[in-house]
């Protein structure tokens, strides 16, 4: 194992999400009280103009990242950084209503960051520990932008529509070095890529293919995506609503305190999953993740109910079991999948379809919970939602493994298909 690699990867593919993420979710932590358009409150209609827009994103990302050829990566990622940030430029010279717009613009080149950044990453045998030191960036980092968020207005007495592109600024630096380190990583060796498979891009038959021969699966993952997702953006972007419903309505520091120590567990188990050299066993061990987490989810919220468990606790917790179903399919889940069956594509194209349909689910709950249960404390509607996931994930964990551990005792040797390029 490389430790200079290892170090600059980690160091380069944390920075840069990291850096994201002031790009992204900054203005979440502002409450534009008082603002209220066509009988909806203002943030809410923020949060739904960039969803929207970072949902779009997923969907044309199936596309724009399977097919990325290596030497554009840089272009793409410098791109649409800039884009974001002018995006929340206009946000902060345009009055409301007509700021909402940029809000949308600033979502649509996001949703495309992570897919890139990830590109560099996989296909190496040192991929899970990197992508889960990834996957810990954005755990961290929405938690520490939003503090820094509140930092530049109660402290610099930045107003709340100039402190998204005033936070934005003090990024740019760090993610053009942190770009640099990337595209200083040298390609997978010859022999990573014959024990996880050859990375490609992936063309639109090839795509069809590959996404048909493991549709049952394919399926399944995807409605549990579409749930996990739209609370875990729910929980990330009403952050300040559930906290203060809570009773930490005067805490900065309670956004990063919180996420910090689930960030540290996650990686650990992530890590050691990601150190196993038997793809197969690795594949299925996150599965029992995705079961772990449905279970930590669900008693832990019925434990909080029951005053077992203070706020915090269960916040970090319950935090903690959403986060075991959530991660494994940043990547990690699919980089395990395209090794066990021995298939030449790349990543890309299945965290995609994942993410683009979970983004709708973030979506339809962003609209369920502000048109249909605007009654619903965030808190209440949080501790719904939660259930929900607790019981897709038992049920899909378990019906998944059955499917994938039976298409391996079928396939003792590599699937082979007439249009798609496998081994």
């Amino acid at each position: 194992m490389n430790l200079k690699f290892i170090t600059q990867a980690a160091i380069a593919a944390f920075g840069t999400y990291f850096c994201m993420y002031a790009f992204r979710k900054p203005f979440t932590v502002a409450t534009f009280e008082g603002n209220e358009f066509w009988g909806i409150d203002y943030k809410i209609l923020l949060i739904i103009a960039q969803v929207l827009g970072y949902m779009i994103s997923k969907f044309l990302g199936i596309k724009i990242i399977s097919e990325m050829p290596k030497y554009r990566r840089k272009f793409y990622l410098i791109s649409f950084i800039v884009i974001a940030e002018l995006a929340l430029l206009g946000f902060a010279i345009i009055p409301p209503p007509y700021n909402i717009f940029f809000l949308f613009l600033n979502g649509l080149p996001l949703g495309m960051i992570w897919g890139i950044v990830f590109s560099y990453l996989e296909g190496r045998k040192t991929t899970e520990l990197l992508g889960v030191i990834l996957c810990s960036s954005f755990i961290i980092s929405s938690g520490v932008v939003k503090s820094i968020g509140k930092f530049t207005m109660n402290t610099l007495n930045v107003s709340e529509f100039w402190m998204p592109f005033t936070t934005g600024l003090f990024f740019i630096i760090p993610l053009l070095f942190f770009t640099y380190l990337l595209e200083k990583l040298p390609q997978p060796s010859a022999t990573e890529s014959a024990h996880k498979s050859e990375r490609k891009p992936l063309n639109k038959i090839e795509r069809k293919q590959l996404f048909n021969t493991f549709a049952f699966p394919l399926t399944l993952i995807v409605v549990f995506y579409i749930v996990v997702t739209g609370i875990r953006d729910f929980r990330d972007n009403f952050a300040r609503e559930i906290w203060d419903d809570l009773g930490y309505q005067d805490s900065i520091s309670i956004y990063t305190y919180s996420e910090i120590p689930i960030a540290i567990v996650v990686l650990l188990i992530m890590g050691i999953i990601g150190s196993m050299s038997n793809n197969k066993k690795a594949f299925m061990y996150y599965h029992l993740t995705l079961l772990l987490g449905g279970l930590i989810i669900g008693l832990s919220t019925l434990f909080f109910q029951f005053n077992y468990l203070e706020p915090v606790t269960w916040m970090i917790i319950s935090g903690f079991g959403m986060y075991l179903c959530y991660i494994p399919f940043q990547g990690l889940f699919f980089d395990r999948m395209i090794a066990t069956f021995k298939i030449k594509g790349n990543v890309g194209f299945l965290i995609y379809i994942a993410d683009a349909f979970g983004y709708l689910g973030s979506m339809l709950v962003l609209l369920y919970k502000n048109f249909g249960g605007n009654n619903i404390s965030y808190v209440s509607f949080f501790i719904s939602m939660i259930y929900v996931i607790a019981f897709l994930g038992v049920i899909i964990a378990i019906l998944s493994y059955i499917f994938f551990n039976n298409k391996n005792k079928k396939n003792t040797n590599t699937i082979t298909l007439k249009t798609l390029a496998y081994e």
